[in-house]
This record gives structure tokens, sequence and C-alpha cells, in this order.
């Protein structure tokens, strides 16, 4: 497999909360190997406009905690695989990807999202100013039981 990764990154973590990340650790991946990784800040990029930023990084996956369904459907948009869930060393993380013990997701995994959930994130309810305001899916995204 040959690919370019990022995850977001603090003190050698996994940063559980994507659309905070200030930080990712982009691995570069030749022949099932890694053979490059650098730290890169996102410089302040919104939620949406860190896919923007990881494309012109040439990621073609993001390995993360927590994400919500607005920075999900921003990664979609820019063509980036998402695999959420996941916890620990970052180094780690990216072993057992290239192991194949890491599976894309399709659905926002925000258990911890903002503390309670995706409920908690659009409690205004739907329509103009809630989820279908912030969320690039709309209510449809927040409602993914």
């Amino acid at each position: 497999m040959n690919a370019t990764i990022a995850i977001p990154f603090e003190s050698g973590d996994v940063f559980q909360h994507f659309g905070k990340a200030t930080k990712f650790k982009i691995y570069s991946i030749e022949n099932d190997k890694v053979v490059d990784s650098q730290v890169a800040e996102t410089e302040g990029e919104s939620h949406e406009a860190v896919g923007l930023w990881l494309v012109m990084r040439g990621v073609n996956a993001v390995i993360c905690g927590n994400i919500g369904p607005g920075s999900l459907g921003a990664l979609a948009a820019a063509g980036i695989v998402a695999l959420a869930g996941v916890e620990g060393n970052a180094d780690e993380a990216i072993e057992k990807f290239i192991s194949g013990e890491l599976t894309p997701t399709s659905s926002p995994n925000c258990s911890g999202h903002h503390g309670g959930g995706c409920h908690s994130h659009c409690a205004s309810g739907c329509g103009t100013g809630g989820c279908a305001s912030h969320c690039a899916s709309g209510c449809g995204g927040c409602h993914h039981h």
C-alpha cells in the first residue's frame, strides 16, 4: 500500500476531538511501511476547512478519535477516508492501519462530542441555527442512530 495518512495529534497520541485539532501527524506509507512522518499545524483552520488543508498535503485517509457530522462530511467531500473511534498512541494506530486492523467509518463518531454527543451539539434543533446551519450533512447527520 502507498498512501498519506493524517492523525490529529497531541503528545504522541491520537487527539480525540477532530474538529479541535491544531496538529496532525502526517505519515507517508510506501510498500506497507512508514517511510516518513512529520507533525504539521493546521494554522487555525475551521472544521470544514481542515479537509482542504489535508488535501493540500496529499492526505488520502484520516485516523481519528471522535468526529462530528460536519467534519466527516467535509472529509468525504474532499475524497478523504475517515477511520474514527481510535485511541492511544498515534504510531501504534498507523501500524494497525497498515496491518488492516482499522476499518473506514461512514457515520459520525461523536459520543464525546461537546460533552453530550450530537444532540448537545445541535441543541437548538433542526432548521435555521441548528444542525442544518452547522453540520454539512444537516439534521440527517445528527440523527444518524
